[in-house]
């Protein structure tokens, strides 16, 4: 007999109560890794460092498939990964100690995270007015190409006050680290090489689209120089252990292996 409508699809979870950004800001401090989907991430030793918390996204989960790590975050902010990659996603939300999703998304998924679940939102370009007058300072913004920019520049250091869209999940995934109160942060798979692809889809899998030529040198570099110039202080400090990034060493410094070891082990 044929399934029903019902049947195929999940019920939306119509009591999930999520929590507010502000119960989980500035609660910890020291190194974070966040783990993206870039090719180079397939070499990293998660299990090594597995005492470090762990922030993840997307498909990057996969990682942590067989290994007893569960992420401290998950986050995800494209609404069909769930229907591309479910085995994954479930896993995703099975797994994590937190998920950081869109609200609508994970409440018709139908999937309840076991960890804490914290609903994302965009944050708004404060206002030249704003700015003067030292209102909504968490926001960090970029002011000087705004008669250009229709999506706004920016960097979130307070979650509750809606995230920075740089068109890379890694992108939300520093400002979470930021506002949870890490401030050492270690990128590992942030490639961002679109030819490259994810190191966990194959010819044979459902791959998501990428635009990451698309938005690299309207929006993913010009958030990334942004940070560099504007966040990055002794007191929060970003690394990228991918040695083919295209991010510039200039704007994230890179470390090996080796000099990550030294630093946490």
């Amino acid at each position: 007999m044929p399934r029903t409508d019902a049947e195929r699809s999940p019920a939306p979870l119509q009591d999930l109560t999520p929590h507010d950004f502000e119960s989980c800001r500035n609660i910890e401090s020291g190194a974070v890794f966040i783990i993206a989907s870039g090719a180079s991430a397939k070499s990293f030793p998660l299990e090594t460092f597995a005492h470090v918390p762990m922030i993840t996204m997307n498909g990057a989960i996969s990682m942590f498939l067989n290994t007893d790590v569960k992420p401290y975050f998950y986050a995800c902010t494209d609404k069909s990964f769930s229907e591309q990659q479910p085995v994954l996603f479930k896993f995703a939300m099975a797994n994590s100690q937190r998920v950081a999703l869109w609200e609508d998304h994970v409440r018709a998924a139908g999937i309840r995270p076991a960890g804490a679940f914290y609903p994302l939102s965009k944050a708004e370009r404060p206002s030249w007015l704003d700015a003067l007058m030292g209102r909504h300072e968490a926001l960090v913004a970029d002011h000087s190409l705004l008669p250009l920019r229709k999506r706004p520049i920016g960097f979130s250091k307070d979650m509750g006050e809606g995230f920075f869209d740089a068109r890379t999940v890694a992108y939300l995934a520093i400002q979470l680290a930021f506002h949870v109160g890490f401030n050492q942060v270690f990128l590992v798979g942030v490639d961002l090489r679109e030819n490259a692809g994810r190191f966990y889809e194959s010819a044979d899998s459902a791959n998501s689209p990428c635009g990451l030529d698309q938005h690299y040198h309207t929006r993913i570099l010009p958030s990334l120089e942004l940070m560099a110039e504007k966040v990055i202080s002794d007191e929060f400090r970003v690394y990228n252990l991918s040695e083919g990034s295209r991010i510039p060493g200039s704007v994230v410094p890179r470390l090996s292996l080796e000099e990550v070891e030294k630093m946490l082990l």
